[in-house]
């Protein structure tokens, strides 16, 4: 049997999380038809946009560094995904739905951002030049995606959710 290399785990890393998008490109639809904030329905709408960027941009990697693209299925998003769809039946007539799906929403963000930083340092390790820098910008993308829902959490959301 081969030796298994920082290059093997990479590629392992990046077909999970191609999987992980797809799913989501699925998942967040649902999530903006749930939403009761005009705010959050936008804010899932617009990352809808960016999840499909961010799928082209792994399809790119998968070019760049010529490896076929291929989706492992994400068990972890799959459990993220399936926690938010019972979020949402559980608070679907609860002033804290909105709640809910920023606790949801967020989880997803944070799998990302650490499959994403893990990435992006094997690619930097294995210089391969230029993915490295698309996957920090993917990165940066989901930051700001999880400071936006923290933000309209701590707005009006949170303190509706209260009553």
């Amino acid at each position: 049997m081969p030796k298994k290399t920082l290059r093997n785990l990479f590629i392992d890393g990046l077909k999970d999380i191609y999987d992980a998008e797809n799913q989501l490109v699925k998942a967040i639809p649902k999530m903006a038809d749930h939403a009761q904030s005009k705010e959050l329905k936008k804010a899932f709408k617009d990352h809808l946009e960016q999840t499909k960027n961010h799928v082209k941009r792994v399809e790119d990697i998968f070019k760049q560094i010529d490896e076929m693209k291929e989706r492992k299925p994400c068990d972890g998003m799959r459990g993220i995904v399936n926690e938010g769809e019972e979020m949402m039946k559980q608070f679907s007539d609860s002033p804290a739905l909105d709640a809910a799906l920023i606790a949801a929403a967020q989880k997803v963000e944070h799998y990302e951002i650490a499959t994403y930083g893990t990435l992006r340092a094997y690619a930097e390790q294995l210089n391969f030049d230029g993915v490295a820098d698309k996957l920090q910008s993917t990165l940066d993308e989901e930051g700001e995606a999880n400071s936006l829902l923290t933000d309209l959490a701590m707005g009006d959301i949170n303190e509706q959710a209260r009553e």
